[in-house]
């Protein structure tokens, strides 16, 4: 079965605890704090592979998981980090949230991203040390790794759409001018997953053809094969709409097609394209001209319009070459506009992971920040030294005075990523 969206849930691995151990030798009277500290937990990294043509794998495997890390040990000994995961997907792999945001695009063969990030590990009180603190009894837990719920979604990657009503033959003009063999027959909806097939122009320009199943009317709403596919034309540069030459009437067929490109979610008719009425093998050119006659009133102004016999490959030359031009003129208007989007000024942000905030509510004094929430989940708040080291921190900071200011009393709550602290 052809997969081409699933929605899977990552777990990277949580870092090691940090380790509290003292030196406990012969001969060696107050060997002093040595415990090591926690490994990193792993990572989930999606690479996009030409290997990969689909997402059926996800299908039974929901849940991704990496190794966590080792806790730190005695004698400064630091735990082993996680193994990273490496996750192969197809090129052309969209990553987005649930909520729809985008995460990544993978778009080219052996480009990696890093789709959740395991947790750092824990410091071990080894690393506490100094002047004024001989004997630290305090250790940091390891941090969780990154938890996300992901939808990924798999948009073909081709220079060149073949797109049309059912039985069109545009399986069997992909079969006749590249590798690619998908299966052919005489009735409607053979082709059930899109066809990817390389035609070798020369000896050193390829084209990339994307047989895409046939559409119906309605297709943009979910009908027939649906809009399933429809997101597969997204990626193509040149569209080529193939025309039975047997239609009853081929300038509704070509009408019908344009309409769902048209009420697809981006405009899909503005796509460069090329016009081709197949299966004229059978016909004299009189009948031929004239179905070229009748079609041409319905095109746009400067649509180039062929007529072919996938089946004889009669007039396949003309039509490749002419393909080939639309091509390097549409690679040529994606780089223009690639270059204008990248010419603007960069943004200048400024860096606020030391920032916080303080927040009074009902179940207490809310505290939030990047690098205070980091420290919160390092902190075993079981622990009493920890808990006092995290207390330093917050006073450190400023926080504590932003406290004080709003009123916090000895007893209440402060509140750090999900943990509770009396003030």
């Amino acid at each position: 079965m052809f997969v081409d969206k699933v929605q899977i849930r990552v777990s990277a691995g949580d870092g090691g605890d940090g380790a509290v151990s003292f030196r406990h030798e012969k001969f060696v009277d107050k060997g002093g704090p040595d415990g090591g500290d926690g490994g990193d937990g792993g990572n989930i990294i999606l690479v996009a592979s030409n290997s990969e043509d689909s997402l059926t794998t996800f299908r039974f495997q929901k849940h991704l998981e990496a190794e966590p890390g080792k806790p730190g040990f005695k004698t400064r000994k630091h735990g082993r980090g996680g193994k990273d995961l490496l996750v192969a997907v197809p090129v052309g792999t969209v990553v987005s949230s649930i909520e729809g945001e985008a995460l990544a695009d993978l778009t080219t063969d052996k480009q990696q991203v890093i789709i959740a990030r395991g947790g750092k590990g824990g410091f071990g009180n080894a690393h506490f040390v100094s002047s004024t603190r001989q004997a630290p009894r305090v250790a940091e837990k390891g941090e969780q790794g990154d938890e996300l719920e992901l939808s990924l979604e798999l948009k073909m990657i081709a220079d060149v759409g073949l797109v049309g009503l059912p039985n069109a033959g545009k399986s069997t003009l992909l079969s006749v001018i590249s590798n690619a063999r998908p299966e052919i027959a005489n009735y409607p909806f053979t082709t059930l997953k899109p066809n990817l097939g390389v035609v070798d122009m020369d000896k050193k320009n390829s084209l990339l053809f994307a047989d895409i199943p046939g559409l119906i009317e309605g297709a943009s709403q979910g009908k027939g094969l649906g809009d399933e596919f429809l997101r597969h034309v997204e990626r193509t540069l040149v569209l080529v709409h193939m025309i039975d030459a047997y239609q009853e009437d081929i300038a509704t067929a070509y009408k019908t097609i344009q309409g769902e490109l048209e009420a697809y979610k981006l405009d899909l008719s503005k796509r460069p394209q090329l016009v081709v009425i197949n299966k004229v093998e059978g016909l004299d050119d009189e009948l031929i001209k004239a179905l070229m006659d009748e079609l041409r009133p319905a095109l746009p102004k400067r649509t180039q319009l062929f007529a072919i016999s996938a089946l004889s490959k009669s007039g396949l030359k003309e039509l490749l070459f002419a393909i080939q031009k639309e091509v390097v003129k549409a690679r040529k208007a994606q780089a223009k506009t690639v270059a204008e989007e990248n010419s603007g000024l960069p943004v200048l942000t400024l860096d606020t992971k030391d920032s916080w905030k303080v927040v009074k509510a009902d179940s207490g004094y809310i505290v939030s920040g990047r690098k205070i929430e980091r420290f919160a989940q390092r902190t075993d708040f079981a622990d009493f030294h920890a808990t006092q080291r995290l207390r330093d921190i917050i006073k450190k900071m400023g926080i504590g005075y932003e406290l004080r200011r709003q009123g916090i009393k000895a007893g209440d709550k402060v509140i750090i990523s999900g943990n509770t602290l009396d003030y």
